[in-house]
């Protein structure tokens, strides 16, 4: 990938100067809140549905369905529910054997029970006798009263999902029961809210569409992925950002599999493993992990009492110096513990860049509930003027997921790809210079700005022209590190390269 320097990141050999420089931003007059929206224009690979939009789709795919077979809607939704939402292959089947589908549904054409000549008719359930006019029934004709139908489906839609393919009564009749039934009979409010509730969730749930529900606790929402672009990080209107593919974080430019292996390290227990290995030794005589927490090599076993030597691990009797070398031993430990420090570096600044995320989230809001209406009010500054400091912390935000994630990316990088470890700390390290310095003008320099009195207008200004410079800047800067980073650092030369050749790649991003 080859940015030309026109793009805007390193100036120099050196890279000490670049745009992030305050004469950079201030060297941008031009910016406006129009240029950075024209910049961030761009087509939403997806859709975020609420509850109405998703019973819309559902109404849309049974009307479709029912026109298409020439049935009811009834026996529509039946199907659907069957074969997973699922429109073409049921209609593909369908037209193929008509007979086999309903037969695998549980839709008959003809009863197996024919009641029309009865006048009293008995319930299969409560054995009563009954006028045809409170008996019912479904495709199969079994015969049971209204009051056993109620109980019956309000017990399944109790049970759970299973009550949208709930079947007739009759052990051994496979005839499902319509949403016809389920009207007719269900005399609860709650019940029946209960089951459309399973109905609904049943079109993302078992849906073979690429749609899913928005991970975020409590949310409602879900989000309808069309589009073939590889970028399947989503922002959902809670404001939850989640990878839709593996439905974690938001984790460009990590992919999801790095993302897997990434969170299970985090919590698997074998690093705690690693971090006895590195930090305590065996009892010599019992074999209980010990740690030192003195300085004194002359260690006393709390379990067994044993004495010995921590350097040699020899008892202390007769002991006398422990200066020969036991190489694979302390080899090993080393290692161990250099393999902790390193997976610390990495999580520790992983954490670090999440926690700092929370707290700009925090500012973000505060500053839109109270700092700019303070601001507004004071000097007459319509609210709408000032979103470019909202643009900013939003920027900040997106950033610090951004670069969050780099540290799991570092993390995996091979070692022995040393040039391209080289490069991507290098990146990492202008990205962390960058945000720092849009951070440090949207928090403190703005500040600054709210407390000032003389020559406002002017000054206010000034800040203004700088914050949207820097947040153009650090967007431009990220963006092209994401996709850097996503392209493997591809256009880094293997290790043997000159030291000349990586000096130039260097100049290379924005």
């Amino acid at each position: 990938m080859d940015y030309s320097d026109d793009d805007g990141m390193l100036d120099n050999e050196s890279g000490e100067d670049n745009l992030y420089s305050d004469d950079a931003a201030d060297s941008n007059p031009g910016f406006a809140e129009e240029d950075m929206d024209k910049d961030s224009t761009f087509q939403l690979s997806y859709v975020v549905l609420n509850e109405e939009d998703i019973r819309k789709h559902q109404r849309n795919d049974i009307e479709q369905v029912s026109t298409v077979l020439s049935i009811s809607q009834v026996e529509a939704i039946v199907l659907l529910l069957h074969y997973q939402w699922g429109a073409s292959r049921i209609e593909d089947e369908w037209f193929t054997d008509e007979e086999k589908v309903r037969e695998s549904v549980g839709l008959l054409k003809e009863p197996v029970v024919d009641l029309n000549d009865k006048v009293n008719i008995e319930c299969g359930i409560c054995f009563d006798s009954f006028l045809q006019k409170d008996i019912a029934t479904v495709s199969c004709g079994h015969p049971y009263c209204k009051t056993c139908w109620t109980g019956y489906i309000t017990s399944k839609i109790n049970d759970g999902p299973g009550c949208l393919t709930v079947q007739c009564p009759e052990p051994s009749c496979s005839a499902v029961v319509g949403q016809d039934m389920i009207n007719s009979v269900v005399t609860k409010e709650e019940d029946k809210e209960k089951y459309y509730r399973y109905f609904l969730r049943s079109y993302i749930e078992s849906s073979q569409k690429k749609i899913k529900w928005c991970p975020s606790p409590g949310c409602e929402y879900a989000v309808d992925f069309g589009g073939e672009s590889e970028n399947y990080d989503v922002s959902c209107l809670c404001s939850y950002e989640f990878c839709w593919n593996c439905c974690e974080d938001a984790h460009r430019p990590v992919d999801c599999h790095t993302v897997a292996k990434w969170i299970f390290k985090n919590n698997d227990e074998s690093e705690n493993t690693t971090w006895i290995l590195a930090n305590t030794k065996p009892c010599p005589s019992c074999k209980r992990q010990i740690e030192k927490n003195q300085g004194c090599n002359h260690m006393r076993c709390s379990i067994c009492k044993h004495r010995f030597c921590w350097a040699c691990l020899d008892p202390l009797n007769n002991h006398k110096s422990c200066h020969n070398f036991r190489g694979e031993t302390a080899v090993k430990r080393e290692m161990a513990k250099k393999a902790i420090d390193r997976y610390m570096h990495y999580y520790e600044r992983w954490v670090g860049n999440q926690s700092s995320r929370v707290m700009a989230m925090a500012d973000l809001k505060k500053l839109q509930s109270v700092q700019l209406v303070k601001l507004s009010v004071k000097h007459g500054i319509p609210e709408t003027q000032l979103q470019f400091t909202v643009e900013a912390w939003l920027q900040i935000i997106e950033c610090r997921r951004v670069l969050k994630w780099t540290y799991a990316y570092g993390y995996y990088l091979p070692e022995q790809e040393s040039t391209k470890k080289r490069f991507f700390e290098y990146l990492q390290g202008e990205a962390e210079v960058g945000l720092e310095r849009l951070h440090h003008c949207a928090e403190l320099e703005f500040q600054e700005l709210v407390k000032e009195t003389e020559d406002f207008s002017k000054k206010f200004e000034d800040f203004r022209r700088k914050l949207i410079g820097l947040t153009k800047v650090t967007k431009t800067y990220f963006e092209n590190l994401v996709k850097t980073l996503e392209n493997g650092l591809a256009d880094v030369e293997p290790n043997e390269t000159k030291s000349a050749t990586d000096s130039n790649k260097r100049q290379k991003l924005v």
